[in-house]
């Protein structure tokens, strides 16, 4: 493998970096910042095409692993950075509009933030992904705060605390478990687990649900998932869009470790979140659409949604058969890009019906071109919710057909689709509340901006892309979703890395 691997945390690293230094214009800040946040989708691109060909390992300074540092593209992390860089390319020409002007450096931290996202992705190396978490982490504190104001001050100093006290103990699990098996790289703690002796075993158990609770505060499992509502619903339109990407972070985290390190092969500590995952599913999605239909703002329902698709995707996790972690990825594409199509759409919203009014969920002034707000609201509440033909569609049916019979699909059934229900009631009040119920008094607020409009038709125009793309896709994804179900391979891949010119295979 050539030296492509590390070029997704390197662009927006030394972009972030200039951008710090850079004394000029606005204008050109904003030039730099959308060419390396465009560059990182032919790189996904590539990285993908790549991964369908083998898993790559990129050994940095050629130090070898398992002391060296590596990076890792298999199709799941390949995936997860091209669902990164689309997201990202629609939320930075939202916010060049604009709203990169409210706070200093919007662009570096923005860049900063997709360096730590798609290291996360990457590394072989648990004490690495602590590190990549930190670095998406500060420069979240600080987006989230961008443009000040006292709602996010209060809300970031909640996402503050709550994710210093996750990396206390991320860093107390990584110590431990370092301190048992004697490595960092995953692939050989993986070995080292199933090998490891009996009066261990207690202990190693005990940092991988340590593990658990940090990546479950990650990605907004109940009952830790009461920071992301009032997080997500605070920042500004471009950030919380960016920000649809963060639970699936934590997502990733628990499917990597728990399928590689503490998965089917890993003897007495065999498949031990898969218990836990199930439950706490359920109830993250109940309680994540009861959220939904209480809200008062537009953005708060979003964030909401934002907790149901992390109930529905943990179930998938949970079930663990080829079928459901296929169905998993294809919604976790899916969700991602509509919720932050809808993030962005609310920031629209806010804009046009003035600060009085702003995404609150009151009768207000009649809105400036209401047949295209209106319809593009629409698209994305049929697919949230999971209507024909668009991809939530296809994507809830996946996932209860990988649930088979019996007690399981029955629980599943229920939930995915109650939740679907309360979901089509909370965003139908939404719609009719904004589009509907308007006073004869104009709009106040800003007109329509074409840019950020088009930022919302590219996420939007991803549901539809995904349905007719939907057979070489779940191709893809059910052989990325065999590859995590033979850790061997990652394993092999990994420790049998030989030292070459440059550093990189």
């Amino acid at each position: 493998m050539s030296h492509l691997p590390i070029l997704p945390v390197l662009v927006p690293m030394f972009a972030g970096a200039l951008l710090l230094v850079l004394g000029a214009s606005m204008d050109t800040k904003r030039a730099l910042s959308l060419l390396a946040t465009f560059l990182q989708i032919p790189l996904a691109a590539m990285l993908v095409v790549e991964a369908g060909q083998g898993i790559g390992v990129y050994a940095l300074g050629n130090w070898m692993p398992p002391f060296g540092i590596v990076l890792v593209v298999d199709r799941l992390s390949a995936l997860l950075l091209l669902v990164t860089a689309i997201l990202a390319a629609a939320a930075i020409i939202y916010a060049v509009r604009g709203d990169d002007a409210a706070g200093r450096n919007f662009h570096p931290l923005f860049q900063f933030q997709l360096m730590g996202i798609n290291g996360a992705f990457l590394t072989g190396d648990l004490f690495n992904l602590f590190v990549f978490f930190e670095v998406l982490l500060i420069s979240s504190y600080a987006l989230l705060l961008h443009g000040a104001g006292s709602a996010r001050v209060r809300s970031g100093l909640h996402y503050l605390l709550l994710n210093l006290t996750g990396s206390a103990l991320f860093l107390i699990a990584v110590g431990t478990l370092y301190g048992v098996t004697g490595t960092l790289n995953m692939a050989d703690m993986a070995l080292r687990v199933r090998e490891l002796d009996p009066v261990d075993a207690p202990l190693v158990g005990a940092a991988g649900m340590l593990l658990l609770v940090v990546f479950g505060l990650k990605t907004a499992v109940f009952p830790l998932y009461f920071w992301l509502p009032r997080a997500y619903a605070a920042a500004g339109a471009p950030v919380a869009a960016l920000f649809a990407i963060m639970t699936k972070v934590g997502l990733y985290s628990i499917l990597r470790v728990y399928t590689l390190i503490f998965g089917a092969d890993a003897g007495t500590l065999a498949n031990m979140a898969l218990s836990w995952l199930w439950p706490l599913a359920l109830v993250t999605l109940l309680l994540g659409a009861i959220g939904a239909l209480a809200a008062s703002t537009l953005s708060s329902l979003t964030a909401y949604l934002v907790v149901v698709s992390v109930g529905t995707m943990l179930a998938g996790l949970a079930i663990g058969t080829a079928e459901s972690l296929q169905a998993t990825l294809f919604y976790l594409m899916h969700s991602t890009w509509i919720t932050g199509a809808l993030f962005l759409l609310t920031g629209i919203l806010q804009r046009v019906r003035g600060p009085r009014f702003s995404a609150r969920l009151i009768a207000g002034p009649q809105l400036p071109h209401p047949m295209l707000l209106g319809g593009v609201f629409f698209l994305i509440a049929m697919s949230i919710v999971g209507l024909p033909p668009l991809s939530g569609f296809l994507g809830k049916l996946l996932l209860l057909g990988s649930a088979g019979q019996g007690v399981t699909a029955a629980w599943l059934y229920t939930l995915v689709l109650g939740s679907g229900l309360l979901g089509l009631v909370a965003l139908s009040r939404a719609g009719s509340t904004l589009f509907w119920r308007q006073s004869d008094q104009a709009a106040t607020g800003e007109p329509v901006d074409g840019a950020r409009m088009g930022a919302v038709l590219l996420l939007l125009a991803a549901s539809p892309a995904l349905v007719v793309m939907a057979g070489p896709l779940l191709s893809y994804l059910a052989q990325t979703a065999e590859q995590l179900l033979m850790p061997q391979l990652y394993i092999d891949a990994v420790l049998s890395l030989q030292p070459i010119a440059g550093g990189a295979q």
